[in-house]
């Protein structure tokens, strides 16, 4: 272990470390890690709150950058997982997006508070 972390700290002392940290292969991912992050924590919320349209273009964006990061040449593998994450976080929510607007989850929802006496949901997006 010891070994390892001696070897990383040479190689970030080094002119490519230096060069690798200062460059836009590392920060740009690192800034686009936003989006995976708020999609996981969003995993959590009500589906009503999902946007069905920006849950799509999302997923869409990753892909085609998922697919940016490993054609380019040195391969990005800090933006491939970030986009990968993203990818399938997405992929979650439009799922979730689905079922509860067109699979029935809604209504049963619906069924639910009424039983309970809550208040309803909002009504869909337009």
């Amino acid at each position: 272990m010891a070994s390892t972390i001696r070897q990383f700290t040479q190689w970030l002392q080094s002119p490519a470390g230096r060069q690798y940290f200062f460059s836009t292969h590392f920060w740009g991912p690192v800034a686009n890690w936003g989006l995976p992050v708020a999609a996981i924590h969003d995993m959590g919320k009500d589906e009503d709150l999902i946007s069905g349209t920006m849950t799509g273009a999302l997923t869409i964006y990753s892909m085609t950058f998922m697919r940016f990061a490993w054609r380019v040449q040195p391969r990005n593998y800090l933006l491939f997982a970030c986009h990968a994450i993203n990818a399938t976080s997405q992929s979650v929510q439009g799922g979730r997006f689905i079922n509860y607007w067109y699979m029935g989850g809604r209504e049963r929802r619906l069924l639910g508070h009424q039983t309970e006496g809550k208040a309803t949901p909002t009504p869909p997006p337009s």
